[in-house]
């Protein structure tokens, strides 16, 4: 009975200096990683929210990138570069910045959207390359769309998704057509950086997205200005 006291009366002694050095140690840590500062953090998805847990940027890889949102509601999942997506005080996609690489091109966007609708504002740099790995064109520059304030995101995106349920690609294909020639998925205004031709300069567009005005320096550092109708004709140049 007295070694059994002996063993009680030593557990006893252990559990409180055990629970002495344990406690303090679990609050250090706790505060720790409150309040920690890491060099190095590998992850695939970094989720930015508010307060109140409202998304606000996601920093993604491409596997785990998100769909976007409109209205509340997630875009049905689709294949998106890796990079940063960003949301606004409703919790829509307002922009991002995404960019992918390999053998058969290249590509980095900096978007800025429209309140309740898509790009309105790039920074764009996009080449493609031949199965040899040859580049075969190459553009970059500063491109600008105007965009139908009643036809909004949410809007094309039922619209196209009641398309691709039709399981018709002539169909889908009419339909895309219809939407672009009415101006109801953007109309690009403006362009200034380098066009695939090599031809550096400013192209503008009319509202329809006809090239009327350019004003560039080609391939053989030829300056050029030119006034186009709206079938792409010159009628002056210098």
């Amino acid at each position: 009975m007295t070694d059994i006291s002996k063993q009680i009366r030593f557990l006893k002694i252990y559990t409180i200096i055990l629970t002495i050095v344990v406690v303090p140690l679990t609050v250090m840590l706790f505060f720790s990683i409150n309040n920690n500062h890491f060099k190095d953090l590998t992850t695939e998805r970094i989720n930015i929210v508010e307060p109140n847990g409202q998304l606000r940027m996601v920093i993604s890889n491409q596997k785990y990138q998100s769909s976007g949102m409109t209205n509340g509601n997630a875009i049905a999942r689709r294949d998106r570069p890796a990079g940063m997506i960003f949301f606004n005080n409703d919790g829509d996609e307002d922009g991002g910045l995404v960019y992918e690489s390999n053998k058969k091109g290249a590509g980095m966007v900096y978007s800025f959207d429209q309140y309740k609708n898509d790009q309105i504002m790039q920074l764009q740099y996009l080449q493609n390359n031949n199965n040899n790995g040859k580049m075969t064109f190459r553009t970059y520059g500063l491109k600008l769309w105007d965009r139908d304030d009643d036809f909004t995101l949410s809007r094309a995106v039922e619209y196209i998704d009641s398309l691709k349920k039709l399981k018709d690609t002539n169909a889908y294909e009419s339909g895309i057509r219809k939407l672009k020639a009415a101006g109801k998925l953007g109309v690009q205004r403006f362009f200034a950086g380098k066009n695939e031709n090599g031809e550096v300069g400013l192209f503008i567009n009319d509202s329809k997205g006809n090239t009327r005005l350019k004003i560039y320096i080609d391939k053989n550092d030829h300056p050029s200005i030119q006034i186009l109708n709206q079938k792409g004709e010159i009628v002056s140049a210098k």
